[in-house]
């Protein structure tokens, strides 16, 4: 008895750090409407819950989350998971350090890939978090081929964009995805900024990148 309170206590807070997530993403115009989807490993089971089809990030209360396992069989919660489901779950299939994915449709991000320049990761935070990002061109939502690529980006990076649509990022944790997801975009707005100013070259010292210490 005592095991399923604590299994119950770390799916609840799983889901309340989602939809503490949601509410910050929207809050800073990273996705708009019903657009974007959150995911987390459940601690100690081989399930994830991830956003129901149509929801709102930032109205999102613990029924919206569909619950699945490892394999992609729906389990529980809301009866339909985000039409990106197999990203999500491909994701934690290629990464099993991987415990959050956060997939949203960033301005800049977008920005700057369709003006087929690369993301420059110019300030510490960015080279300490992020350092660089995978790319896989555009296919329809949901679709098995955008799951694949992206599941194949993301094992050599911890984040991704995803041509015309947006982008995901992962991490350890929900906070460590969300801070990925806020300083790839940070990154990218800086970087349209250089290149309307002109500039095409600025970057982090080459020779601090693979040495980077932070307090």
């Amino acid at each position: 008895m005592g095991h399923n309170r604590t299994m119950a206590t770390d799916r609840d807070r799983t889901i309340d750090q989602l939809i503490d997530a949601g509410r910050h993403v929207v809050d800073r115009g990273l996705v708009q409407a019903s657009g974007g989807n959150l995911s987390a490993r459940l601690p100690g089971t081989d399930r994830f819950v991830v956003t129901g089809s149509g929801t709102w990030l930032d109205r999102l209360t613990a029924e919206d989350f569909a619950e699945l396992t490892l394999s992609g069989d729906h389990v529980g919660g809301a009866p339909r998971p985000s039409v990106e489901w197999r990203l999500h779950q491909q994701t934690y299939d290629v990464r099993a350090d991987v415990a959050a994915v956060v997939h949203l449709h960033p301005q800049h991000v977008l920005l700057v890939d369709m003006l087929g320049a690369p993301i420059r990761f110019t300030t510490l935070d960015h080279q300490y978090y992020l350092g660089g990002v995978g790319r896989v061109p555009f296919h329809p939502s949901g679709s098995e081929e955008i799951a694949l690529l992206a599941a194949q980006a993301v094992v050599d990076h911890d984040a991704v964009v995803l041509a015309h649509h947006g982008c995901s990022t992962v991490g350890d944790t929900v906070s460590m995805a969300l801070r990925r997801a806020l300083n790839l975009e940070e990154a990218a707005t800086m970087t349209y900024r250089l290149l309307v100013a002109g500039n095409t070259t600025a970057d982090f010292p080459a020779e601090w990148k693979d040495n980077i210490i932070t307090v």
